[in-house]
């Protein structure tokens, strides 16, 4: 009886721990255009790109970054930097992740200049009810009114013919470190104007801290921004000429109605009044 006992308590089923090694895919991997990076969950696949890391004309994805910011930062337009790195969408960005911002082919050290030659025009307002509130969003949604000459220039970017781009009052100047631009006073719709020649790389609402805001291309070293605006008057891809309409100003994302202003060489702000001609 007690051998039967024992038996019967050796022959009990014993079942070892389980330990679950499936990997799990990333998580939170995508973010929008407008959004900020997020951190992929870790995983033995490289990144996009890592192989270019720390190269001339490629830049790294930073927590809190956006393919605007990472586009405007480097002197080009968010449409471009999708393609040269084929985003299939470019609502998709991972932190770590290293894009091409320059254009294929060209030496980011050797850049040589190409200003956008403008023509004829049509201008409409876009409905400031609904702003775009992503590139992508605008993309979809917005027909180019004309197209730009892509023919070399003659001049350089020393030419650039340069205005003002309100009449409003300088109410707070550049400072590298607090203001990356020119603020100027005014009331809600007054006009806003192209500083120069050139086409729309964007206009939209996607980016935080600009509220309505156009970036235009004048050149491959220069362009522009103008932020705050309460109504656009143009659209992506659409040349305009220097003292053209190109919005209204507002108070979007600010706390007053002012227009911010800034110029840009390569990504990098530099003060507008070494540029703007004497009042």
């Amino acid at each position: 009886m007690v051998l039967l006992a024992l038996a019967g308590c050796t022959s009990t089923p014993h079942r070892a721990p389980v330990e679950d090694r499936s990997v799990g895919k990333s998580a939170g991997a995508s973010s929008s255009i407008t959004g900020t990076a997020v951190t992929p969950a870790p995983e033995s696949k490289p990144l996009p790109g890592a192989e270019n890391a720390g190269k001339p004309g490629y830049y790294t994805v930073k927590p809190g970054d956006t393919l605007i910011r990472i586009a405007m930062d480097n002197g080009q337009g968010w449409r471009d930097v999708a393609k040269w790195n084929g985003m299939d969408n470019p609502n998709l960005i991972e932190v770590g992740q290293v894009l091409r911002v320059a254009p294929p082919g060209v030496d980011p050290s050797a850049v040589t200049t190409r200003p956008l030659a403008a023509s004829k025009v049509e201008t409409r307002p876009l409905d400031s009810k609904t702003p775009a509130t992503s590139p992508a969003a605008s993309a979809a949604t917005s027909t180019p009114t004309t197209t730009a000459s892509s023919s070399p220039a003659t001049k350089d970017d020393d030419d650039i013919s340069w205005g003002w781009p309100a009449s409003g009052q300088v109410v707070a100047g550049f400072d590298e470190v607090r203001n990356k631009g020119m603020s100027f006073s005014g009331k809600a719709g007054d006009p806003v104007f192209a500083a120069a020649d050139g086409r729309v790389m964007y206009a939209g609402a996607g980016l935080r801290g600009y509220g309505n805001m156009i970036i235009i291309k004048h050149s491959t070293n220069y362009l522009t921004a103008y932020a705050h605006n309460q109504t656009l008057l143009v659209k992506e891809d659409q040349v305009v000429r220097k003292g053209q309409k190109i919005a209204e100003m507002g108070s979007s994302d600010a706390d007053q109605v002012k227009l911010h202003f800034e110029v840009r060489k390569q990504g990098k702000p530099i003060d507008p009044s070494k540029l703007l001609p004497a009042r």
